[in-house]
Protein backbone atom coordinates (compact mmCIF):
# COMPACT_ATOMS: atom_id res chain seq x y z
CA UNK A 1 0.00 0.00 0.00
CA UNK A 2 1.69 3.75 -0.80
CA UNK A 3 2.12 5.70 1.65
CA UNK A 4 -0.46 8.78 1.34
CA UNK A 5 1.32 12.14 -0.51
CA UNK A 6 1.20 15.95 0.47
CA UNK A 7 -1.40 17.50 -1.77
CA UNK A 8 0.76 20.40 -3.67
CA UNK A 9 -0.26 23.45 -1.76
CA UNK A 10 -1.55 26.26 -3.76
CA UNK A 11 0.16 29.47 -4.40
CA UNK A 12 -1.39 33.18 -4.44
CA UNK A 13 -0.19 35.47 -7.03
CA UNK A 14 1.12 37.60 -4.31
CA UNK A 15 3.55 34.22 -2.93
CA UNK A 16 4.82 33.99 -6.31
CA UNK A 17 5.76 37.27 -6.68
CA UNK A 18 7.80 37.19 -3.12
CA UNK A 19 9.44 34.25 -4.06
CA UNK A 20 11.00 36.22 -7.06
CA UNK A 21 11.93 38.80 -4.63
CA UNK A 22 13.72 36.43 -2.69
CA UNK A 23 15.58 34.74 -5.29
CA UNK A 24 17.14 37.98 -6.65
CA UNK A 25 17.77 39.14 -3.27
CA UNK A 26 19.77 35.52 -2.62
CA UNK A 27 21.27 35.66 -6.20
CA UNK A 28 22.85 39.71 -4.75
CA UNK A 29 25.13 38.61 -2.09
CA UNK A 30 22.75 38.63 0.72
CA UNK A 31 23.53 39.65 4.22
CA UNK A 32 23.24 37.23 6.75
CA UNK A 33 19.88 38.82 8.20
CA UNK A 34 18.81 38.22 4.72
CA UNK A 35 19.30 34.94 4.54
CA UNK A 36 17.83 34.44 8.09
CA UNK A 37 15.08 36.53 7.36
CA UNK A 38 14.42 34.21 4.14
CA UNK A 39 14.95 31.00 6.31
CA UNK A 40 11.90 32.18 8.53
CA UNK A 41 9.76 33.10 5.51
CA UNK A 42 10.41 29.70 4.11
CA UNK A 43 9.49 28.18 7.06
CA UNK A 44 6.24 30.31 7.59
CA UNK A 45 4.01 27.95 4.97
CA UNK A 46 4.85 25.30 2.85
CA UNK A 47 3.16 27.19 -0.32
CA UNK A 48 6.39 29.73 0.38
CA UNK A 49 9.43 26.74 -0.17
CA UNK A 50 6.77 25.52 -3.56
CA UNK A 51 6.48 28.69 -4.64
CA UNK A 52 10.56 29.28 -4.11
CA UNK A 53 10.90 26.25 -5.85
CA UNK A 54 8.93 27.05 -9.26
CA UNK A 55 10.55 30.50 -9.05
CA UNK A 56 14.07 28.50 -9.08
CA UNK A 57 12.40 26.71 -12.53
CA UNK A 58 11.66 30.12 -14.56
CA UNK A 59 15.34 31.42 -12.99
CA UNK A 60 16.82 28.74 -14.66
CA UNK A 61 14.67 28.30 -17.81
CA UNK A 62 14.96 32.07 -18.66
CA UNK A 63 18.53 33.07 -17.68
CA UNK A 64 19.37 32.28 -21.81
CA UNK A 65 16.51 33.69 -23.01
CA UNK A 66 17.02 36.97 -20.86
CA UNK A 67 20.56 37.23 -21.74
CA UNK A 68 19.29 37.25 -25.45
CA UNK A 69 16.47 40.44 -25.08
CA UNK A 70 18.71 42.18 -22.61
CA UNK A 71 21.37 42.33 -25.20
CA UNK A 72 18.65 43.48 -28.39
CA UNK A 73 16.93 46.12 -25.86
CA UNK A 74 20.27 47.39 -24.31
CA UNK A 75 20.82 50.03 -27.17
CA UNK A 76 17.17 50.60 -27.17
CA UNK A 77 17.29 51.42 -23.44
CA UNK A 78 20.14 53.19 -23.72
CA UNK A 79 18.72 55.89 -26.89
CA UNK A 80 15.42 56.13 -24.90
CA UNK A 81 16.93 57.41 -21.63
CA UNK A 82 19.12 60.50 -23.95
CA UNK A 83 15.20 60.76 -25.31
CA UNK A 84 13.92 61.18 -22.26
CA UNK A 85 16.86 63.25 -21.59
CA UNK A 86 16.87 61.69 -17.87
CA UNK A 87 19.95 62.06 -15.31
CA UNK A 88 19.91 59.31 -12.21
CA UNK A 89 18.66 61.31 -9.22
CA UNK A 90 19.06 58.28 -7.00
CA UNK A 91 21.52 54.98 -7.26
CA UNK A 92 20.35 51.63 -8.45
CA UNK A 93 20.57 48.78 -6.33
CA UNK A 94 23.72 46.11 -6.89
CA UNK A 95 22.76 43.54 -9.24
CA UNK A 96 24.80 40.87 -10.97
CA UNK A 97 25.16 40.29 -14.65
CA UNK A 98 23.37 37.05 -14.55
CA UNK A 99 20.63 38.40 -12.46
CA UNK A 100 20.45 41.85 -14.16
CA UNK A 101 19.34 39.72 -17.44
CA UNK A 102 16.77 37.69 -15.76
CA UNK A 103 15.75 41.10 -13.82
CA UNK A 104 14.90 42.24 -17.36
CA UNK A 105 12.85 39.33 -18.76
CA UNK A 106 11.03 39.46 -15.56
CA UNK A 107 10.38 43.09 -16.17
CA UNK A 108 9.45 42.83 -19.45
CA UNK A 109 6.67 39.98 -19.05
CA UNK A 110 5.38 41.67 -16.10
CA UNK A 111 4.42 44.76 -17.77
CA UNK A 112 3.58 43.11 -21.01
CA UNK A 113 4.87 45.08 -24.22
CA UNK A 114 5.58 48.52 -22.72
CA UNK A 115 8.69 47.02 -21.81
CA UNK A 116 10.83 47.56 -25.34
CA UNK A 117 12.47 50.38 -25.07
CA UNK A 118 12.71 50.59 -28.38
CA UNK A 119 8.85 50.71 -29.54
CA UNK A 120 8.41 53.07 -27.09
CA UNK A 121 10.75 55.44 -29.11
CA UNK A 122 9.27 54.56 -32.70
CA UNK A 123 6.10 55.23 -31.31
CA UNK A 124 6.91 58.53 -30.19
CA UNK A 125 7.44 60.28 -33.27
CA UNK A 126 5.01 58.88 -34.77
CA UNK A 127 1.49 59.60 -36.81
CA UNK A 128 -0.05 56.02 -37.02
CA UNK A 129 0.35 52.65 -35.37
CA UNK A 130 -0.76 49.64 -35.48
CA UNK A 131 -0.56 47.05 -32.45
CA UNK A 132 1.05 43.40 -32.21
CA UNK A 133 -1.48 41.48 -34.10
CA UNK A 134 -3.57 44.48 -35.68
CA UNK A 135 -3.17 44.95 -39.75
CA UNK A 136 -4.47 48.68 -39.78
CA UNK A 137 -4.96 50.77 -43.15
CA UNK A 138 -5.33 54.44 -42.72
CA UNK A 139 -5.82 57.51 -44.95
CA UNK A 140 -3.17 59.91 -45.37
CA UNK A 141 -4.23 64.22 -45.99
CA UNK A 142 -3.93 63.60 -49.66
CA UNK A 143 -6.03 60.44 -49.84
CA UNK A 144 -3.38 57.86 -50.32
CA UNK A 145 -3.70 54.68 -48.23
CA UNK A 146 -1.15 52.94 -45.51
CA UNK A 147 -1.66 49.51 -44.78
CA UNK A 148 0.19 48.66 -41.91
CA UNK A 149 1.32 45.42 -41.15
CA UNK A 150 1.33 44.44 -37.66
CA UNK A 151 3.23 46.40 -35.13
CA UNK A 152 4.27 48.61 -37.35
CA UNK A 153 4.76 53.05 -37.12
CA UNK A 154 5.06 55.61 -39.17
CA UNK A 155 5.59 59.42 -39.24
CA UNK A 156 4.40 61.72 -41.64
CA UNK A 157 5.54 65.31 -43.34
CA UNK A 158 4.13 66.62 -45.79
CA UNK A 159 5.81 69.83 -46.34
CA UNK A 160 7.90 72.19 -48.94
CA UNK A 161 6.23 70.72 -51.86
CA UNK A 162 7.14 67.11 -51.05
CA UNK A 163 5.24 64.56 -49.70
CA UNK A 164 6.98 62.06 -47.31
CA UNK A 165 7.08 58.98 -44.97
CA UNK A 166 9.09 57.64 -42.40
CA UNK A 167 8.76 54.29 -41.53
CA UNK A 168 9.71 53.71 -38.03
CA UNK A 169 9.10 49.82 -37.24
CA UNK A 170 7.69 47.25 -39.20
CA UNK A 171 6.04 47.05 -42.67
CA UNK A 172 3.74 48.81 -44.23
CA UNK A 173 1.98 48.60 -48.41
CA UNK A 174 1.63 52.22 -50.16
CA UNK A 175 -1.24 53.27 -52.71
CA UNK A 176 -0.32 56.56 -53.74
CA UNK A 177 -2.49 59.35 -55.16
CA UNK A 178 -0.49 61.21 -57.65
CA UNK A 179 -1.44 64.44 -56.90
CA UNK A 180 1.78 66.24 -59.01
CA UNK A 181 4.27 66.54 -55.81
CA UNK A 182 6.89 63.87 -54.97
CA UNK A 183 6.39 61.29 -52.60
CA UNK A 184 8.76 59.16 -50.89
CA UNK A 185 9.45 56.61 -47.86
CA UNK A 186 12.01 56.85 -45.85
CA UNK A 187 12.64 53.52 -44.15
CA UNK A 188 16.51 51.73 -43.08
CA UNK A 189 18.85 54.56 -43.86
CA UNK A 190 17.54 54.99 -47.90
CA UNK A 191 14.37 55.49 -49.70
CA UNK A 192 11.83 54.65 -51.97
CA UNK A 193 10.66 57.46 -54.52
CA UNK A 194 6.99 56.88 -56.34
CA UNK A 195 7.24 57.13 -60.21
CA UNK A 196 3.60 56.01 -60.32
CA UNK A 197 2.95 52.62 -58.25
CA UNK A 198 1.34 50.33 -55.20
CA UNK A 199 4.15 48.90 -53.18
CA UNK A 200 5.46 47.41 -49.61
CA UNK A 201 8.28 48.81 -47.76
CA UNK A 202 9.69 46.44 -44.90
CA UNK A 203 12.42 47.21 -42.05
CA UNK A 204 15.24 44.62 -41.61
CA UNK A 205 17.73 44.47 -39.04
CA UNK A 206 20.46 46.28 -41.73
CA UNK A 207 18.27 48.35 -43.67
CA UNK A 208 14.69 47.44 -45.83
CA UNK A 209 13.12 45.55 -48.40
CA UNK A 210 10.98 47.21 -50.96
CA UNK A 211 8.12 44.95 -53.03
CA UNK A 212 6.11 46.35 -55.85
CA UNK A 213 2.59 44.83 -56.96
CA UNK A 214 1.88 47.45 -59.85
CA UNK A 215 3.85 50.49 -61.39
CA UNK A 216 7.46 51.55 -60.53
CA UNK A 217 9.65 53.06 -57.77
CA UNK A 218 13.40 54.52 -57.68
CA UNK A 219 14.92 52.86 -54.28
CA UNK A 220 18.32 54.96 -53.48
CA UNK A 221 20.12 53.11 -50.19
CA UNK A 222 22.60 56.28 -49.83
CA UNK A 223 23.83 59.42 -50.95
CA UNK A 224 26.35 58.47 -53.01
CA UNK A 225 24.83 55.02 -54.46
CA UNK A 226 22.93 55.04 -57.94
CA UNK A 227 18.85 54.70 -57.86
CA UNK A 228 17.18 51.16 -58.60
CA UNK A 229 14.44 51.42 -60.68
CA UNK A 230 12.16 48.54 -59.80
CA UNK A 231 8.47 47.31 -61.84
CA UNK A 232 5.68 45.31 -60.89
CA UNK A 233 6.49 42.02 -59.58
CA UNK A 234 9.92 43.17 -58.38
CA UNK A 235 11.83 43.30 -55.20
CA UNK A 236 14.72 45.06 -54.17
CA UNK A 237 16.73 44.66 -50.31
CA UNK A 238 19.21 47.31 -49.41
CA UNK A 239 21.54 48.07 -46.72
CA UNK A 240 23.77 51.71 -45.70
CA UNK A 241 26.39 50.65 -48.77
CA UNK A 242 24.55 48.47 -51.14
CA UNK A 243 21.45 47.69 -52.52
CA UNK A 244 20.94 44.09 -54.43
CA UNK A 245 19.62 43.93 -58.32
CA UNK A 246 16.28 43.59 -59.32
CA UNK A 247 14.86 40.24 -58.15
CA UNK A 248 11.20 38.77 -59.40
CA UNK A 249 9.10 37.91 -56.92
CA UNK A 250 5.32 36.54 -56.95
CA UNK A 251 3.95 39.85 -55.44
CA UNK A 252 0.50 39.15 -54.67
CA UNK A 253 1.90 36.09 -52.75
CA UNK A 254 4.62 37.81 -50.95
CA UNK A 255 1.75 40.59 -49.94
CA UNK A 256 -0.89 38.36 -48.62
CA UNK A 257 -0.49 39.36 -45.11
CA UNK A 258 -3.10 41.91 -45.56
CA UNK A 259 -5.57 39.00 -46.35
CA UNK A 260 -4.47 37.38 -43.10
CA UNK A 261 -1.78 35.10 -44.61
CA UNK A 262 2.05 34.85 -44.33
CA UNK A 263 3.78 32.66 -47.54
CA UNK A 264 7.06 31.63 -47.09
CA UNK A 265 9.51 29.84 -49.76
CA UNK A 266 12.31 28.59 -48.92
CA UNK A 267 13.13 31.35 -46.10
CA UNK A 268 14.96 30.93 -43.10
CA UNK A 269 13.20 30.09 -39.97
CA UNK A 270 14.51 33.36 -38.50
CA UNK A 271 12.89 35.32 -40.55
CA UNK A 272 9.70 33.48 -40.07
CA UNK A 273 9.53 33.76 -36.11
CA UNK A 274 10.44 37.78 -36.77
CA UNK A 275 7.12 37.95 -39.07
CA UNK A 276 5.10 35.94 -36.10
CA UNK A 277 6.80 38.26 -33.75
CA UNK A 278 4.75 40.82 -34.89
CA UNK A 279 1.44 39.27 -34.19
CA UNK A 280 2.13 37.69 -31.14
CA UNK A 281 1.52 39.92 -27.78
CA UNK A 282 4.80 39.25 -25.99
CA UNK A 283 8.25 37.58 -27.39
CA UNK A 284 9.55 34.65 -29.70
CA UNK A 285 13.10 33.95 -29.46
CA UNK A 286 15.09 31.80 -31.39
CA UNK A 287 18.32 31.05 -29.65
CA UNK A 288 19.61 27.90 -31.90
CA UNK A 289 21.52 29.70 -34.71
CA UNK A 290 21.62 26.49 -37.08
CA UNK A 291 18.18 26.04 -36.33
CA UNK A 292 17.45 29.78 -37.69
CA UNK A 293 19.16 29.49 -40.62
CA UNK A 294 16.56 26.18 -41.62
CA UNK A 295 14.70 27.24 -44.83
CA UNK A 296 10.99 27.31 -44.24
CA UNK A 297 7.96 27.03 -47.03
CA UNK A 298 4.66 27.38 -46.68
CA UNK A 299 1.23 29.58 -46.33
CA UNK A 300 0.13 30.00 -42.68
CA UNK A 301 -3.25 32.28 -41.21
CA UNK A 302 -1.11 35.16 -39.28
CA UNK A 303 -4.09 35.65 -36.63
CA UNK A 304 -2.78 32.21 -34.65
CA UNK A 305 0.95 32.82 -34.35
CA UNK A 306 0.55 30.10 -31.31
CA UNK A 307 -0.91 27.53 -33.97
CA UNK A 308 1.77 28.16 -36.66
CA UNK A 309 4.63 27.29 -34.41
CA UNK A 310 3.24 23.90 -33.54
CA UNK A 311 3.19 23.55 -37.42
CA UNK A 312 6.35 24.31 -37.75
CA UNK A 313 7.70 22.26 -34.98
CA UNK A 314 5.99 19.56 -36.30
CA UNK A 315 7.89 19.68 -39.79
CA UNK A 316 11.21 21.17 -38.78
CA UNK A 317 11.33 19.78 -34.87
CA UNK A 318 12.47 22.00 -31.64
CA UNK A 319 12.11 22.37 -28.69
CA UNK A 320 9.75 25.00 -27.57
CA UNK A 321 9.21 26.23 -23.85
CA UNK A 322 7.10 29.53 -22.38
CA UNK A 323 8.26 31.49 -19.83
CA UNK A 324 5.51 32.97 -18.06
CA UNK A 325 3.54 32.76 -20.28
CA UNK A 326 5.05 35.93 -21.88
CA UNK A 327 7.78 35.02 -23.74
CA UNK A 328 8.23 31.70 -26.03
CA UNK A 329 11.73 30.36 -26.37
CA UNK A 330 12.77 27.90 -29.33
CA UNK A 331 15.74 25.72 -29.74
Amino acid sequence: MKAPTDPIPMISPEQHDAALRWLSLLHDEPSAADQARFSRWLQADPAHAEAYAQAQVIWEMSEEPAAKLAAEESASLDALLKAMDASPKRSLPRWGAALAMAACLVMMIGVGLGWQPQRWIDDVGADYVSAPGQVRTVTLADDSQVTLDADSAIAVNFANGERHVQLRRGAAFFQVTHTGEPFVVDGGQGETRVLGTQFEVRLQPQGAQVTVLSGRVGVTAGADLPQQILTAGQRVSYDQTHTTDPQPVDSENQLAWRQGWLNYYRTPLADVINDLSRYYPGRIVVLNDQLAAKKVSGSFPSKDPVAVLAALKSVVGFEQYEALGRVIVIR
